[in-house]
């Protein structure tokens, strides 16, 4: 039964789905999906076209929204809005240590993963759309790896689209992981450079800190081990619109005087656990290299394999001589599994799917040059998350697709950005701009 209530300006309605665990087995198991519904107050008993939100990742539930920010609530003046929790995240039915074993072992664990790609997301909304609009096409907005959804919609189920937009999500059709990594890791220490251009203090910071956690063993609160390579990662902040400024209020004050010497801060430690915990969405890090998993050649935790090829990436190097320290973006190592207590029961589940070498293609590119859905995609220049070079090889794939290529925003320009982004992109599809 659904049940609504209200926000400042708006009516949200809770919404679940029973959908199949495998479409290719309609009968088979089935699992739920969340989804919350919204309207302006104004408009509740408006007969509105229907726009679906897909959120980045993968892993991650939809935003949960306070009113009507950013293009939220520009989408909210012309739209219903299904904020869909996709399968496995939010309040949809969830796949965690705590959930997982209920499939059995390590094996059945990532036999059950591989059905929480881009390709499952698309076929989970045609399953629900005639529910939600009674058959009519909506509109799509994808960030990120909902972007990468979005493409893959446009590759299966064209026919249940109005319109297409992508926010930071145009993937490459048909790159290795190793090839996706390859390209991140220069795009990764160009983004450093500029932080320590901004805050050139913060050059020696990292280096004392990273020089404390080669020297000591630093397990934070929450049973998180702080390594080298951990706190490295934090660079994904700076992907960011305000991730160099968040990294440096983190750095600043990082030790305290003790009576044993200086240590880090217990107010640091609280911070970098809450920064490196996957606990609220560890599918994150099970199934972020498959996303890129197309044919018969496995992952094999691509992104451990390629750091190797970028030397200047080595802590202990680094401190060694003189140069600073480089901070890592989006990426998912195997050490993650052993640091973070809330994916240490997963490991032997993460190299299984690590090392599978049965992936299915995503998208299919002759269908994307006949596509004929309005579609528009904000490509942000040297995104450090998606490269820019393979947004713009996919775009030219896609017939009819318009692009807005900007250096105003990062990849969270649809966040930091206001309704700006959501206008920009709804007039490129509309060829009002």
């Amino acid at each position: 039964m659904s049940v609504s209530y209200r926000q400042p300006g708006v009516v949200l309605t809770d919404r679940r789905f029973t959908v199949p665990l495998d479409h290719a087995d309609p009968t088979g198991e089935t699992i739920e999906l969340y989804a919350r519904e919204a309207v302006a107050s104004d408009k509740a008993d408006k007969d509105l076209p229907w726009l679906v939100y897909l959120q980045g990742g993968p892993g991650f539930g939809a935003n949960r929204f306070i009113g009507r920010p950013a293009w939220f609530g520009r989408a909210l003046k012309e739209y219903r809005v299904l904020l869909l929790d996709q399968r496995g995240t939010g309040a949809s039915t969830p796949a965690n240590r705590q959930t997982l074993p209920l499939r059995g072992g390590p094996a059945e664990q990532a036999d059950y993963l591989t059905h929480f790609r881009a390709d499952a997301i698309v076929r989970d909304c045609e399953a629900i759309r005639p529910q939600v609009t009674g058959g009519a096409p909506w509109t799509v907005l994808g960030q990120s790896f909902g972007g990468f959804c979005t493409v893959a919609y446009l590759s299966l189920a064209p026919e249940g689209l109005s319109a297409a937009l992508i926010t930071g999500g145009l993937p490459s059709l048909d790159a290795h992981a190793d090839d996706v990594y390859r390209a991140a890791y220069p795009r990764i220490e160009r983004k450093v450079v500029a932080h320590y251009a901004r805050y050139p203090q913060d050059v020696e910071r990292a280096r004392r800190i990273a020089d404390h956690l080669l020297t000591h063993d630093v397990v934070l609160p929450n049973g998180y081990r702080l390594t080298v390579e951990a706190f490295q990662s934090l660079g994904i902040m700076l992907g960011g619109s305000e991730g160099s400024h968040r990294l440096h209020y983190l750095l600043e004050d990082a030790f305290v005087r003790t009576p044993n010497g200086h240590e880090l801060s217990d107010a640091f430690q609280e911070q970098a656990q809450g920064l490196l915990s996957y606990a609220a969405n560890p599918l994150y890090a099970l199934v972020h290299e498959a996303i890129y998993g197309q044919d018969a050649r496995p992952t094999d935790w691509s992104a451990e394999r390629v750091r190797a090829e970028f030397p200047r990436f080595d802590a202990a190097k680094a401190l060694a001589g003189d140069e600073p320290l480089l901070f890592t973006g989006e990426s998912v190592h195997p050490w993650m599994f052993d640091c973070d207590p809330a994916l240490r029961p997963l490991r032997e589940t993460a190299e299984l799917l690590a090392a599978r070498g049965d992936w299915t293609p995503l998208y299919d590119a002759a269908r994307l040059a006949a596509n004929d859905v309005p579609a528009a995609a904000a490509v942000y220049h040297d995104d450090m998350y998606v490269d820019t070079a393979h947004a713009l090889s996919t775009a030219r794939t896609i017939r009819g697709l318009r692009t807005w290529v900007t250096d105003e925003f990062e990849h969270d320009g649809v966040r930091a950005g206001g309704p700006r982004v959501l206008d920009r992109l709804l007039a490129l599809a509309r060829d009002e701009a």
